[in-house]
């Protein structure tokens, strides 16, 4: 080990074992990653070349075949958990997206949120076998963020109890979608819903967009690769062309909504639903934005600590970087945003879990506060990841630029999260909007509930005489929960 990583570690003033037993929450986790780790470590069927000197087709090859290997590994060491699974597959691919992403993070858990019963019964087992690789298919050529522009078509014909997709303009052809230009077999294509002349909205359809065992496109399918992007060249996004292509009716997602046999059209108790997919992403991109600038600020603040440069007195040793306060000016705020987005995601993940049983439930009430949540922090987490790793790259100079750093890769592979699943300035003004709403009703007298409770204090405080006259509040600056009462003061104005 390099001596000056050696004597920073030695000089720790935490027990630095015990900071990883609460980052990972709790000792026997941490003990059970790490075995993991180890798995992968040392399985010589993950030895590779180095995807910085592959072509593009070369790194979705290579990608394909790790995807293939973790699919065997995790069934050879019977790993199910979906917490370990994410865990092995993350160590895995270390920087690089996974060609098979999309069916595990979109497709799997779309079916298990909006199948009935019977859909549940025969597509679930063919998709977590693989026989069915599938992707999401909802951005289009012409509209992401605004759903309701999407211009796809899904019309019932009662005759043949058929859907008959339709992309009707070029910018309806579907577009983006990952693992559509070269690898799904089947695609969840959000479409505009039309039965007996009349229109119902948007929503879900399990659409077969290869033959099973030729892979060749079906019937009415135009679909392929969009080409080179900034970054995810192990990913084959696609397009997708839909010419009067016939499904089942049985293949409309419909848990929630349906089309009666007769064409009649039963509603979902929230319209909502449908974007169900879309919040539980937005809550896992949380969790990469504090995954992708713990590792840059790792790179940048090692680096700092073995790079010397500049004496400061002729004939003296040249200092580490990291001992120049500019250089901690910049890293180390970002160090400790990196753990806040830690635990901020870990709390995002069980947000999502408990708000999705609740609607599974038939609970929809918490709804409205699960989109907000999600759709703020994500705008908030990836705009501060992005520009933080950034800056993680220019703090180690030239060494940065070098993809041999990881930090070029580690920026180009997680800048995207600021435009998919949701722009982030949408995203913010959604949550704004929820917010401003939240603050009417408080006003009006109504009670809230949830991350806008702190409104009903700030109204009440508002109520009670000489309440703007009151001297503020001391604040110790070292007592969180005094923190939080002057945070909530602070929103709530």
């Amino acid at each position: 080990m390099n001596p000056d990583i050696r004597r920073e570690r030695e000089n720790a003033s935490f027990d630095a074992e015990k900071l990883t037993y609460i980052l990972d929450g709790s000792l026997e986790k941490t003990k059970r990653r790490r075995e993991i780790e180890a798995l992968v470590f040392s399985d010589p069927d993950f030895e590779e070349d180095d995807p910085n000197f592959l072509s593009r087709s070369e790194r979705y090859d290579q990608s394909v075949r790790k995807s293939a290997q973790m699919i065997l590994k995790l069934r050879e060491y019977g790993i199910a958990d979906p917490e370990e699974i994410y865990c092995y597959k993350s160590i895995a691919r270390g920087n690089q997206h996974e060609t098979l992403g999309l069916h595990d993070v979109m497709f799997l858990p779309t079916l298990r949120s909006q199948c009935d019963p019977q859909q549940a019964k025969k597509w679930l087992p063919l998709a977590e076998s693989l026989q069915v690789l599938g992707t999401y298919a909802q951005t289009e050529l012409g509209h992401g963020t605004h759903l309701r522009g999407l211009e796809t078509t899904a019309t019932f014909d009662p005759a043949t109890q058929e859907f008959v997709l339709n992309s009707p303009t070029v910018s309806s052809i579907k577009w983006w979608p990952g693992g559509l230009g070269k690898t799904s077999n089947h695609a969840i294509v959000l479409a505009q819903l039309y039965s007996l002349g009349n229109y119902h909205g948007l929503h879900a359809f399990i659409v077969p967009v290869r033959h099973m065992t030729t892979h060749k496109p079906l019937p009415g399918i135009v679909v392929g690769d969009i080409g080179p992007k900034f970054g995810f060249n192990e990913v084959d996004n696609g397009f997708l062309k839909l010419e009067n292509v016939r499904i089942p009716r049985e293949n409309m997602l419909m848990k929630y909504a349906k089309v009666e046999p007769d064409g009649s059209y039963v509603k979902p108790p929230s319209s909502k639903l449908t974007y169900g997919t879309m919040v539980f992403v937005r809550s896992m991109i949380v969790r990469e934005s504090a995954q992708a600038l713990s590792k840059a600020c790792t790179i940048a603040i090692r680096y700092s600590t073995v790079r010397r440069q500049s004496e400061i007195r002729p004939g003296e040793p040249e200092p580490q970087i990291l001992d120049y306060q500019t250089q901690q000016y910049k890293l180390f705020p970002l160090l400790a945003t990196a753990y806040a987005f830690t635990f901020i995601g870990q709390y995002m993940t069980q947000t999502y879990h408990r708000i999705s049983g609740d609607i599974n439930d038939g609970d929809f009430s918490e709804m409205p506060e699960l989109h907000a949540l999600s759709a703020g922090l994500k705008a908030f987490t990836t705009w501060e990841t992005s520009s933080g790793i950034e800056v993680c790259r220019m703090s180690c100079g030239g060494h940065g630029y070098s993809r041999c750093s990881a930090l070029p890769d580690i920026y180009v592979e997680f800048t995207p999260t600021c435009t998919y699943e949701g722009e982030n300035t949408v995203m913010m003004l959604q949550t704004a909007r929820y917010l401003v709403k939240s603050y009417r009703q408080a006003k009006a007298g109504q009670q809230l509930s949830g991350i806008v409770s702190y409104l009903n204090e700030s109204q009440d405080r508002r109520l009670q005489p000489h309440a703007v006259a009151a001297r503020p509040p001391v604040v110790d600056v070292n007592d969180l929960s005094s923190l939080v009462e002057v945070y909530k003061q602070r929103a709530a104005l």
